[in-house]
């Protein structure tokens, strides 16, 4: 079975789940031609036990199937077969062929129990924290200046104060990424390697590429709120994917806002030419939304429609500068914002105050003025009492 490259790739797709029926069929009929004796695993013994498996990455999925085989090529090596050399050779091949399907399961299985659970980040935490490649965390301070290393000791970021500014002379074979992860109360600018300029809004997480490959999209991932200000480059298509949605540009300004307590994932173009699209979908000009400049396009995440209208771009884009605007908000929604805000916590004992909505806009001001503004213009009754905020 080994020398039979076809059937290698058929098991593979199989344990990967991803047979057609036909060929989940051209597997089953496989084993039941060469299966030899009656306690022999089935193909179906086989498939419960992977059944619970999660989905393994296709490069992940490659190599072990790789190291497998290799493994099981020297061990047949050593055996030495009796004369009745084509039923052993036929046995050993099939025995072969379960140690990969099984094995795969062993080994990601044991990948996945070894491998340490993330701590979940403290939004309400006081540091702005820096995760590289291989898991290393690194907090930022504000106030200082701090260097970013690659796993190889190499410089590829500079921090100071509030901006983090990557090199662009590296040359990575492969992307590695860096994550940063914005606290409540905080927000912080990135320069990336390509000169791709980014504003970060508090409680937002955004993965990117420490140094961007050539040939290949400029993908990065927003949990949050981010203005980009992006780097033209017509041959590398900048792409911020944020959850189910997918924004495409070349070379523009533009506000994303995709938090996860909103039922929307906004998108507001200042300048350039902006595509949405689903992320599980390729980018198509002729079928895809094309925002133009003073638009806001909406994902919907529930049913994944995109709708578009006219806007005053700047309330947008306001909170860069310190301002804060509601717009058609539900008051829940407005004390979850004011929270990532302010970095405070607020109760609510005002049931039916949740679901109503507002609309207001601030500059820079105190989350005082912002509960005296709600309490003068909407009757709304509160204490506050260190970082806590109760709403009668």
């Amino acid at each position: 079975m080994n020398s039979n490259p076809e059937i290698k790739s058929l098991l593979q797709k199989f344990v990967l789940n991803q047979c057609t029926p036909e060929e989940t069929n051209e597997v089953i009929a496989y084993y039941k031609k060469n299966q030899l004796t009656d306690d022999f695993p089935t193909v179906e013994d086989i498939q419960n036990l992977l059944a619970e498996m999660p989905k393994m990455e296709k490069q992940k999925a490659d190599d072990i199937f790789a190291n497998i085989l290799k493994a099981s090529k020297e061990e047949e090596t050593v055996i030495e077969l009796p004369s009745r050399k084509s039923n052993y050779r036929k046995y050993i091949s099939i025995a072969a062929s379960v140690i990969v399907l099984l094995g795969i399961g062993f080994f990601y299985k044991q990948n996945m129990s070894n491998k340490a659970v993330e701590p979940k980040f403290d939004f309400k935490s006081s540091d702005i924290v820096l995760q590289l490649e291989n898991g290393e965390v690194q907090v930022i301070s504000e106030h200082n200046s701090a260097q970013v290393k690659d796993a190889k000791g190499n410089i590829v970021g500079n921090q100071n104060g509030d901006k983090l500014v990557y090199e662009s002379n590296s040359d990575p074979e492969k992307l590695i990424y860096n994550t940063i992860k914005i606290p409540y109360g905080k927000k912080f600018r990135l320069q990336l390697s390509d000169g791709t300029f980014v504003h970060l809004n508090s409680g937002t997480t955004l993965k990117y590429p420490v140094k961007f490959i050539a040939g290949e999209n400029r993908q990065v991932f927003l949990d949050g709120e981010a203005f980009f200000d992006v780097a033209k480059d017509k041959k590398h298509p900048f792409i911020v994917n944020a959850d189910e949605l997918n924004v495409r540009v070349l070379g523009t300004h533009f506000n994303v806002s995709n938090y996860p307590e909103d039922a929307l994932t906004d998108v507001v173009l200042v300048e350039g030419s902006v595509g949405m699209y689903e992320s599980s979908q390729e980018f198509d000009a002729v079928k895809n939304t094309i925002l133009k400049p003073g638009f806001k396009g909406s994902f919907n995440k529930e049913n994944a429609k995109i709708s578009t209208k006219a806007v005053i771009t700047d309330i947008y884009t306001s909170w860069i500068d310190g301002g804060l605007t509601f717009r058609n908000m539900t008051f829940k929604n407005i004390i979850t914002k004011l929270e990532r805000r302010y970095n405070v916590t607020i109760v609510n004992k005002n049931e039916k105050l949740a679901s109503e909505k507002f609309n207001a806009s601030f500059k820079e001001e105190s989350i005082e003025n912002v509960m005296s503004y709600f309490n003068e213009i909407h009757g709304i009754n509160y204490t506050i009492k260190n970082n806590q905020i109760l709403i009668k």
